[in-house]
């Protein structure tokens, strides 16, 4: 032996006998998650090529497992990699070296991505684009891995390609075992059985009744979004059923009197599907004994769950019509132990996808989603009389400019607002999990939960927090304008007008009467003004003529215990029932007819007329001051809810806007210079056109049109082509074609034009008027199809404007009866099938809508279908009102009361030097009657009026 063998050792392994123990390990957890991480990969490859949801509890638990095997193999993989390379970085064979640090670090990279997706308690990584960065390089990461392990075989000793095809083989075999399972699984599954809630639309998927904690888990919710849930606690959804004391009396009403009725309280659940879905869903709002002060359901309002549970939208019928489930959970969701609760927490946290596709659906972010409680109608099992319209916010913004949608439309935004969420929802700083940079600011921000809207009475009345009733108070505020417009002489109607007011302000002469015309516009409502429960809603003018100290008339004051005058002007709906009673208690299951409505239509105007007696002894300058005042409920219906215990209306009022001149007296006083109004002279006079134009459509306002007429005129001349525009509406609607269209054609002209669409609306109009029905079927086809590129770039879309639809329907069936005899019958026949698609798409945007039922079932009897012409003849017959019935329930009322015969004319004159005579107030301050009084009556069963 020679020296050089004596003194040579043999090498040290790479791998001792504890490194290959680790080493087996690694192999065994590695391989265990390969076979879970196929069977992962491909229900995501199946849910992203079909978009149908394949997770289910049990892919929850391959999750889970993923999870603990990842976090199991962490630290062998890391105590391997460090051991391995201390004994190997020497060795000769760099290529191998460097493979194997290469490995070592992008098995790393996979791990500390895991790590980074998982996000622990002390450790959250939310931003969505570090997210997405993260999970591509834990998804790339292994094939890395492989491939790298493989250079660094190869580099090494020989890869025994044989145990690694039984592995991948087995591996394989095992992934599709979890398939199949899986499959079989959700093969074997019944199918669910829907129980529905009738007289409401709401259809609950599910073989029994929900346990209410399947829906009462908020605080489960805000262990991830505490923001939102901050919000939520504190809005009119979360106060929506008995903790409501408003809602509260109401709908005990109800149960009470549709119990003595029917026997059963089925009637009720016309309310539940929207205020009260837990105890409904559960069961127990059917019980007549249900608890409504200490069950906890009965407080529990609109959950998380009761909005996000909804899985699909069934029509835009509203009333509740949805379908809600029980959506499926991730592992451990109701567990008591506290360990199991962290690792369904930690489960969520980890694969949120499946939560968000489960419970944020696409349905969530539309506008039909707020339809289904937002749109109500009362069917004749509610009130035993027939069909009515109840609120309805969803229709009045999509037949609104606002949306984009309405073709006529006096103003429109910049851009179509696309939903409610837009107004309702606005974004607030987060650090939410979902939180996300909406507009590039730099900022994470979550959509608020609180809905701000209107109802500060509520949040008063149960005590929360200033800030929540200054936050609907901001969104009250900047969406209406009072503009002081003008002053007509002899205090009449046709007296000479001084307008617009400032910058010159008339004299007014002492002992001489005056017609004051004020104007109030929705400039940022999306919807009516007021909308929702308008029947109780508040909403007045206050009026104030003062001269000195001296206050020398007044409209809309209020009395010690806060009831405005019932002679003010309300911007409300007065609503009626059968016996001519007003709907003064929310008591819904009688409601019967509207007396009057004063709301105003999004983009719209609408004109108050005030007398005022100027005292002959007056001096100074008389200084007119005008409030929209607004306050959630009226005080009859306060007194209602509070019985004994009520002394004053003391619910915040809210000055949404207000306007003030001051006009000097005295006979020879010249006119007064004042600074500009901050409108511009022609949108103040295209507004008072449009009330003006609005007041006129009643038919018996002949008068009202002419001074709409002259008011556009000065719109017109001062520039503005929507004064030719809208003298075109004045025209058209007085029969005057020829005028119309030329004035249509001056609106073309200017810069800029008035809005093609509306030209192209009333152009059609026209044409089919006289007779040129072809041209008016192109006309409307071009604008269904929205074919006005300023249009496009704006967001609008006209196809959904239902009066377009019906126009086109009409004159196609109209032209299909020119198509006469044997040898035109084909083309009568494509006329009548085109008229009823356009029908058709009237009834896909507005199911119930009168006009597209009545021109249907001509539509099918013509083309011969007796059936489909009988099915729309009869929901015409169910949605048409029942006039004779309105006009006797309406005489009796304005018969009983003066001031709302009065608000209810056709031209209603306010009249700020009016005192009430000491019946009047007699009468104005009766309290309303016992509730075992009224109960006496409405157990009367009352015949309908025919």
């Amino acid at each position: 032996m020679t020296a050089e063998q004596t003194d040579s050792k043999p090498p040290v392994p790479v791998i001792n006998a504890r490194l290959g123990r680790l080493l087996g390990v690694v192999f065994l957890l590695f391989a265990l998650l390969v076979v879970n991480s196929i069977y992962l990969v491909i229900i995501t490859l199946l849910e992203q090529t079909s978009g149908e949801i394949y997770q289910d509890y049990f892919y929850m638990l391959m999750f889970l497992i993923h999870l603990i095997m990842g976090l199991l193999l962490t630290l062998p993989v890391i105590l391997f990699g460090l051991g391995h390379m201390r004994r190997a970085f020497d060795r000769p064979n760099r290529y191998a070296v460097r493979a194997g640090i290469a490995l070592f670090s992008m098995a790393l990279v996979l791990l500390l991505t895991g790590l980074v997706l998982t996000r622990f308690g002390f450790f959250e990584v939310n931003d969505p684009q570090l997210r997405s960065i993260a999970y591509w390089l834990h998804v790339a990461s292994p094939l890395a891995v492989a491939w790298l392990f493989v250079l660094h075989r190869l580099a090494g000793s020989p890869i025994r390609w044989r145990t690694a095809r039984n592995w991948s083989l087995i591996a394989a075999g095992f992934a599709a075992v979890m398939i199949a399972t899986s499959a079989i699984i959700t093969w074997q599954e019944d199918t669910p059985v829907a129980i529905t809630f009738a007289p409401s639309l709401a259809r609950l998927e599910a073989p029994y009744y929900l346990p209410p904690e399947k829906l009462m888990n908020d605080e489960a919710c805000a262990d991830c979004h505490g923001d939102i849930n901050d919000s939520h606690k504190h809005s009119m959804h979360r106060f929506s059923s008995f903790n409501n004391p408003a809602y509260k009396f109401s709908v005990e009403e109800t149960r009470e009197v549709v119990y003595a009725r029917d026997g059963n309280m089925h009637a009720a659940r016309f309310c539940a599907a929207c205020h009260d879905p837990v105890p409904l869903f559960s069961g127990r709002f059917d019980d007549p004994e249900f608890d409504t002060e200490n069950d906890p359901t009965a407080m529990a309002g609109i959950t998380c769950m009761s909005c996000h549970a909804i899985t699909s939208l069934d029509s835009v019928y509203g009333t509740g019509n949805y379908t809600l489930v029980d959506p499926p959970r991730y592992p451990f969701a109701f567990s008591d132990s506290g360990l199991l609760k962290a690792v369904n927490h930690q489960l969520i946290k980890a694969k949120p996808d499946f939560h968000k596709k489960t419970l944020l659906k696409p349905l969530h972010k539309s506008a039909e989603f707020c339809s289904t409680c937002h749109k109500t109608h009362i069917p004749e099992s509610v009130n035993h009389y027939r069909w009515l319209r109840g609120q309805d916010h969803y229709d009045s913004f999509l037949q609104s400019g606002v949306s984009g949608h309405r073709v006529d439309s006096f103003y429109y935004p910049d851009k179509a607002v696309p939903r409610c969420s837009a107004c309702h929802m606005p974004l607030q700083a987060s650090e939410d999990p979902s939180a996300r940079d909406f507009n590039d600011s730099g900022t994470r921000q979550v959509h608020s939960h609180l809905f701000p809207g209107a109802n500060t009475g509520i949040a008063h009345m149960v005590g929360l927090p200033g800030s929540v009733i200054d936050a609907h108070r901001e969104r009250l505020t900047g969406v209406t304008r009072v503009d002081i417009f003008g002053i007509k002489e002899d205090g009449h109607i046709t007296g000479t007008l001084h307008a617009p007011l400032r910058p010159k302000l008339p004299a007014l002469v002492p002992g001489r009467k005056y017609l004051l015309e004020i104007v109030v516009r929705t400039t940022g409502v999306g919807h009516h003004l007021t909308q929702g429960t308008s029947d109780s809603n508040e909403l007045w003018l206050d009026v104030t003529a003062s001269a000195g100290d001296r206050v020398i008339g007044r409209s809309g004051a209020r009395d010690d215990t806060g009831r405005v005058d019932p002679w003010s002007y309300f911007l409300n709906s007065y609503v009626l029932d059968r016996e001519g009673n007003r709907i003064d208690r929310r008591n819904g299951q009688d409601i019967f007819v509207p007396l009057y409505n004063h709301q105003i239509p999004p983009g719209a105007a609408t004109v108050v007329h005030y007398l005022l007696d100027v005292p002959g002894d007056v001096r100074d300058p008389v200084v007119i001051e005008a409030n929209l005042n607004y306050r959630k409920f009226d005080t009859t219906y306060l007194q209602h809810m509070q019985g004994d215990e009520f002394t004053v209306n003391d619910l915040p009022i809210t000055t949404m806007a207000s306007d003030r001149i001051e006009l000097p007296t005295g006979p020879g006083k010249a006119d007064m210079s004042f600074d500009l109004h901050p409108v511009a002279e022609n949108e103040r006079w295209n507004d008072y056109g449009i009330g003006l134009l609005r007041e006129g459509d009643s038919g018996s306002n002949k008068g009202e049109l002419r001074q709409a007429e002259h008011a556009f005129r000065q719109v017109e001349a001062l520039g503005d082509m929507n004064g030719a525009m809208n003298l075109a509406r004045v025209y058209f609607k007085e029969g005057r074609l020829d005028e119309a269209s030329k004035a249509l054609q001056r609106a073309t002209t200017g810069d800029p034009p008035a809005p093609h669409w509306t030209i192209s609306w009333y152009t059609a109009l026209i044409d089919r008027e006289n007779g040129h029905l072809d041209e008016a079927i192109q006309s409307l086809e071009a604008i269904i199809g929205t074919r006005f590129e300023a249009a496009r770039n704006r967001d609008f879309d006209f196809s959904k404007d239902v009066r377009v639809t019906n126009a086109l329907g009409r004159t196609l069936f109209e032209r299909a009866r020119l198509e006469r005899g044997e040898a035109r019958r084909a083309a009568r026949k494509a006329f009548l099938e085109r008229a009823r698609k356009a029908l058709q798409q009237t009834l896909e945007t507005d199911p119930e809508n009168l006009a597209a039922h009545y021109n249907l079932g001509l539509v099918y009897a013509e083309l011969g279908d007796e059936a489909q012409a009988a099915y729309h003849q009869a929901l015409h017959e169910k949605f048409r009102p029942d006039d004779n019935a309105v006009e006797q329930a309406v005489a009796i009322h304005r018969s009983r009361n003066p001031a709302a015969d009065h608000a209810a004319s056709p031209i209603a004159i306010y009249d700020l030097n009016r005192k009430p005579s000491a019946v009047e107030t007699a009468i104005e301050h009766k309290p309303p009657p016992a509730r075992d009084d009224r109960h006496v009556r409405w157990e009367r069963p009352v015949p309908p009026i025919r």
